[in-house]
């Protein structure tokens, strides 16, 4: 409420809860007419499915600019409207934020983070020159009028995930996306504190990757590919002193590359700390994704 943005609306979403959300949002709403409550009644047709509430709320708003976050998420500054909508243009109808995570002393938390910094370097990247394929719900900014264009979520109503990432893949191009990564733009939210939630959380977002379209699916599965036979390489080679006059420049020059990459990304997006430990990251993630890719081959995540 304290944004220095003059006329803005705050659209408060209340799902159905069982505990006092509505009347913690009631009393607020009380003290400021610049909020909207919508209260969304149990569905069992939409049951756990985050686009139905979303839906009615982009229909109660008034304004024809949505910019979008979680509950429990939080504005790094007062200027986070202002950051986000001056990106819209006469062509430009999407704008893709920054959602991060508030910084812990955790390996888990270092981790968790350098995944959302890694996952905002790329989808950041292939929107700048021209491939837009995702965007996080956590900061996102579209037009009410695009949402309407394609009837909103009624593509992939059935998959329960992918209200962010699935309706950009869906609606975003080279001509209508605009990108913003300035500090006052950025969302901090609560991670995950244990391994098993945050597991839980990747498989189900990987789940929803499976529906992109097959040019963004082979692109990314291209970049996982190439970390993968990177490091096997590496090993083998290195194990074999294969060449090593040959070989091990080349290893330096790649770790170089990807160091500075992630510097420059980590330093823009306020995530210095990460940058020391990237490449045990790099390591921990390829782990990881490959138990999610076998796991989510024999069941699938069922519930939010």
């Amino acid at each position: 409420m304290n944004q220095n943005y003059k006329n803005f609306e705050l659209v408060l979403i209340n799902d159905a809860s069982t505990d006092d959300t509505l009347d913690v949002i009631k009393n607020f709403a009380a003290k400021s007419p610049l909020i909207k409550i919508v209260d969304v009644k149990e569905n069992e047709q939409f049951w756990g499915n985050k686009k139905y509430p979303l839906t009615l709320g982009i229909k109660a708003a008034t304004h024809e600019h949505l910019l979008f976050t979680d509950a429990d998420c939080l504005p790094s500054s007062d200027n986070w409207i202002t950051s986000m909508v001056q990106n819209f243009s006469d062509s430009k109808k999407i704008v893709l934020g920054y959602g991060a995570y508030k910084k812990e002393k955790s390996y888990l938390n270092k981790l968790i983070r350098y995944e959302t910094l890694l996952t905002a370097l790329q989808y950041f990247s292939y929107a700048k020159i021209g491939i837009p394929y995702m965007g996080v719900g956590r900061n996102l900014a579209y037009t009410k009028s695009e949402f309407f264009r394609v009837n909103g979520f009624i593509s992939h109503m059935n998959v329960k995930s992918g209200d962010d990432d699935l309706f950009i893949n869906q609606i975003a191009n080279n001509k209508n996306t605009a990108i913003c990564f300035e500090k006052d733009a950025i969302t901090t939210s609560i991670p995950k504190t244990s391994f098993k939630d945050w597991l839980l959380q990747k498989r189900r977002h990987i789940s929803t990757a499976k529906y992109y379209k097959s040019r963004h699916k082979s692109l990314l599965g291209l970049f996982y590919m190439s970390q993968i036979l990177f490091w096997l390489l590496a090993i083998l080679t290195s194990a074999l002193a294969i060449k090593p006059l040959i070989v091990l420049p080349l290893i330096g020059i790649r770790f170089l590359i990807f160091y500075l990459i992630i510097f420059f990304t980590a330093k823009k997006l306020d995530e210095k700390d990460l940058i020391f430990l990237s490449i045990f990251f790099e390591i921990s993630l390829l782990v990881i994704q490959l138990r999610i890719f076998i796991g989510n081959l024999f069941s699938k995540p069922t519930h939010w």
